[in-house]
């Protein structure tokens, strides 16, 4: 059997492929991943380069549910979930990576099992707790995560994702949803705008309602996750234009794309000249 990969044929019979100097690919992992390695901006070097990338997905609900099943399998090889939330029967209207039988476990052991039974390729760290302003660096540095993707449902949660991937120099995808809308960009250190630059602060408690109060349709964290898997992916390989300074707003009832371009805000209290925020805190929520 042969692969074929940027045009040339790769023998599957081939116990592993050496690229750079390094043991690559078994034959299971060709096998596997063969309709990426095809493609000619990814090939076997970019599929290295994801099987040795690192992600946390903070949030294993909608968002993080959808990110991890497609990192899981797109060959990432180490993914790491961080929720203390355990799972409940209205979770999986939109929740893919729960089933019914996992009801009343942990959010994190449930979507192990699920990444496991995809891919056991796949190595996964799990942190069964709350993401604060005293965990989140320890929790970033576990691993030393390449890429770190927001999937959490309230603002302040975001807005301390957002400053520790800047103090500490870590790239990371945002994504919010809600009814049957949604958003997204990319933060890359020195790149371009934090989330800060964009939304100062988080919106008092009074108006920030989270998907429980306002509902959202099945499909809709589905298609923004699936879209912050890319930009990890992309990311990792080093092609295509990442969503930095660009915020990506989804109305999924018109099927409406829109891009809006957002430049870095020299203002910033985070990341702007004159810096007013030099450590980690969390959010205390404000009333209107």
């Amino acid at each position: 059997m042969a692969i074929i990969v940027n045009g040339k044929a790769a023998e599957a019979e081939l116990s592993h492929f050496i690229c750079g100097g390094d043991i690559a690919l078994t034959n299971k992992q060709m096998e596997r991943y063969s309709r990426q390695i095809i493609l000619k901006d990814i090939g076997v070097k970019g599929q290295r380069k994801i099987g040795n990338s690192k992600v946390l997905v903070i949030g294993t609900g909608g968002l993080g549910s959808t990110v991890a099943m497609y990192l899981t399998a797109a060959g990432v090889g180490t993914i790491g979930l961080a929720d203390f939330d355990v799972v409940e029967l209205s979770n999986l209207q939109r929740q893919i990576i729960h089933s019914t039988a996992d009801i009343g476990k942990s959010k994190v052991q449930s979507g192990r099992e699920t990444i496991t039974a995809l891919n056991p390729d796949v190595h996964v760290v799990t942190y069964q707790e709350r993401v604060t302003a005293a965990n989140i660096a320890t929790i970033i540095r576990d691993q030393d995560y390449d890429f770190i993707i927001d999937c959490v449902d309230n603002f302040p949660a975001k807005f301390l994702i957002n400053d520790a991937c800047v103090f500490l120099k870590k790239p990371f995808s945002h994504a919010g949803v809600t009814g049957f809308f949604g958003q997204t960009m990319t933060y890359v250190p020195g790149a371009g705008p934090c989330y800060r630059c964009l939304f100062d602060s988080p919106p008092p408690q009074d108006v920030a309602q989270t998907c429980r109060e306002t509902g959202v349709l099945t499909m809709i964290p589905g298609l923004l996750g699936t879209i912050q898997a890319t930009e990890a992916l992309k990311y990792f390989v080093g092609i295509g234009e990442l969503l930095c300074g660009t915020l990506l707003m989804v109305d999924a009832l018109n099927m409406d794309f829109r891009r809006v371009k957002i430049s870095r805000n020299l203002k910033c209290r985070l990341c702007g000249e004159k810096p007013t925020i030099r450590e980690l805190f969390d959010e205390t929520p404000r009333t209107v």
